[in-house]
């Protein structure tokens, strides 16, 4: 009876042992060792690819924000800030100021077919505002200007990146509402564009935030 109350004993304490060591290891030292070799080698990417603008992190690069106005009485959806460049369709970003810290609500995509009437809807209804938006005194949109990305959300929904093209149909728009020339406006957004990775990965790409950062310290000089 002795030996077996012994015995019983000594598992429990090797297993006891067993399960000290292996929580000291993997659950401090390793998860330690991981940090401070990302905070050494990709601090950006360990911190969450950080965004700072006067001097304050003001998003991420790998995540998308809206550019609005203040909800207005009787609004269920905001109008956008036509000042800023307008990112693409966005599906769960909640509400943010310009270049401030945003809410997220959930990441996803519309999971609809595209013969799917509601979809066709708000394409057409995003083109048409496009059009509309970015269309000025001695500029028009035609349709076949609009790219894809410019009234479709991406599968995430919070993609941060705009196609060049997108972008350069809101460059007179800017310019006109920012008092700034459209060539300024057009260097900005050359100057901000990436080509694909490593020269074949992906398409060529703007960020949305970094290009509206730079926007306002361009127009705060003019």
């Amino acid at each position: 009876m002795n030996n077996s109350v012994t015995n019983t004993a000594r598992l429990l304490w090797a297993g006891l042992r067993a399960l000290l060591v292996l929580t000291l290891v993997t659950g401090v030292l390793y998860p330690l060792a991981l940090t401070g070799v990302a905070q050494g080698i990709f601090p950006d990417k360990a911190n969450g690819s950080e965004i700072k603008a006067d001097g304050k992190v003001v998003g991420s690069s790998l995540i998308g924000q809206t550019y609005n106005l203040p909800l207005k009485k009787g609004q269920e959806t905001p109008a956008p800030d036509l000042k800023w460049f307008q990112p693409r369709p966005s599906n769960g970003l909640g509400t943010n100021s310009v270049n401030t810290e945003y809410k997220l609500i959930l990441s996803g995509a519309t999971n609809r077919s595209g013969d799917n009437k509601d979809l066709i809807d708000w394409v057409k209804a995003a083109k048409a505002a496009v059009i509309k938006d970015n269309s000025v005194n001695g500029y028009t949109v035609k349709p076949s200007d609009v790219p894809a990305d410019a009234v479709t959300s991406s599968g995430s929904g919070l993609d941060p990146d705009i196609s060049p093209d997108y972008a350069d149909i809101q460059v007179h728009r800017i310019a006109a509402k920012n008092g700034l020339s459209v060539a300024q406006v057009q260097k900005l957004v050359d100057d901000h564009t990436d080509g694909r990775t490593l020269g074949f990965i992906g398409e060529p790409r703007v960020n949305v935030l970094e290009l509206n950062i730079a926007l306002k310290e361009l127009a705060a000089k003019s």
